[in-house]
């Protein structure tokens, strides 16, 4: 046609116009695909970022190494402090109280003075029975003389038979009245010195109960004062059955069994003692049996009817391992540790618990040389990471030794 351009392309060759089209798109789809790659890597970027970042730090702890050595096998018991004697004074004569020595919960020695009661009517009457004394002291002194001369006599065929054997026998009621009058003044010697009331033992004198002017009687329960020996002082506190059978060995083997006392609170060691008595049969309502311990109470810090915690040393455990006890957790009765790995992680070790204290507990189940997670413990389980407190994250690997 007119006016219309005819390229002349050779049989079989393709055309530059369409060639340069499929170039142009295939341009544009690689930029397409190149923008859809590089958003969805900076997706994936940013969603990696997001989870680091929400993700929760390592758990900060502190940590404690087992190692092998000695510990003490205790048995911890609630007891009571028990003075080995306690002594309640009454008045055995009625009189009117006139000094009151003692002054409220002083320290007192055995025989101190600590009441005094009205002595004269008792005075009195040691006088009449001294008198009574004198009087057939000398009765029988005229007897046993007409005695001998009746005696005399009697060898000379000069009396009756009769009449001297009346006189022994008035010799012997004499000695009789003698006797008795002797009685009469030690009585009244004992009625005496109940005016003067002192200490029989060395203690605590508790309040005063009577006051300088009272009339206390004879037979009455009215106590005048109250004693308490504090040096020594025992502790009485019950073991169960079940731990009766080392003790005995112990015992057995003539060793003597220290024991501590502790306050209420088990924190402050008050007194050190020893066992000194085991008691005769076992409570069947508690399966318990009653030890006592003495105390020598040097610095008073056992008083009468304290409750305190006793611990009984009943041996000595030798080359066994030990970890802090602040590492040791329980899963219901199930203790366990957490050991630290050269990896800054922890796994979770089952253990057995032989012994312990507050510092201290022996176990089984591991190998002396490991570190152990003392603290924050609300945030680790089995392969948790973790970093040792007061150390630089890296210095945390050197710082542990590796699990075997």
């Amino acid at each position: 046609m007119k006016g219309e351009r005819k390229e002349n392309v050779p049989d079989g060759t393709p055309n530059p116009r369409k060639r340069r089209r499929w170039i142009w798109i295939s341009a544009v789809a690689l930029a397409v695909l190149g923008i859809f790659l590089a958003l969805h890597d900076k997706k994936q970027k940013d969603l990696e970022a997001k989870k680091a970042a929400e993700a929760p730090p390592p758990a900060a702890i502190t940590v404690g190494q087992s190692k092998t050595g000695s510990i003490n096998i205790y048995i911890n018991a609630l007891g009571t402090v028990t003075p080995i004697y306690t002594v309640t004074l009454y008045s055995q004569i009625t009189g009117k109280v006139i000094t009151v020595h003692y002054k409220e919960g002083e320290l007192v020695g055995a025989g101190d003075p600590l009441v005094d009661i009205a002595p004269q009517p008792y005075q009195a009457l040691l006088t009449q029975a001294e008198g009574n004394l004198a009087h057939d002291q000398s009765v029988l002194d005229q007897a046993r003389i007409d005695l001998a001369r009746y005696q005399a006599a009697w060898a000379r065929n000069a009396i009756a038979k009769q009449q001297l054997d009346d006189q022994v026998q008035a010799v012997r009621q004499a000695e009789g009245s003698v006797k008795a009058d002797e009685g009469a003044v030690a009585y009244d010697k004992v009625q005496l010195s109940y005016c003067h009331i002192v200490s029989p033992i060395g203690g605590r004198v508790g309040l005063r109960l009577v006051d300088p002017g009272n009339t206390v009687f004879s037979g009455n329960s009215s106590t005048l004062v109250v004693i308490t020996q504090l040096q020594p002082i025992t502790v009485v506190f019950n073991v169960s059955e079940d731990d009766l059978s080392q003790i005995q060995t112990q015992l057995s083997a003539g060793r003597t069994l220290k024991v501590d006392a502790y306050d209420r609170a088990n924190n402050r060691q008050m007194e050190t003692g020893k066992l000194t008595s085991v008691d005769n049969q076992i409570d069947t309502t508690t399966g318990t049996l009653k030890f006592r311990a003495t105390f020598p109470n040097n610095r008073f810090s056992l008083f009468p009817n304290q409750f305190v915690n006793a611990r009984l040393l009943v041996r000595t455990l030798q080359n066994a391992t030990l970890v802090p006890t602040a590492s040791v957790q329980y899963n219901g009765t199930n203790p366990f540790v957490y050991v630290v790995q050269s990896n800054n992680t922890v796994a979770l070790r089952q253990i057995k618990v032989v012994t312990g204290n507050e510092k201290e507990t022996a176990v089984e189940g591991l190998t002396p040389g490991l570190f152990l997670a003392t603290s924050g413990f609300d945030r680790l389980e089995n392969g948790a990471a973790v970093t040792v407190r007061g150390q630089a994250p890296e210095q945390n690997a050197w710082s542990v030794a590796p699990s075997p």
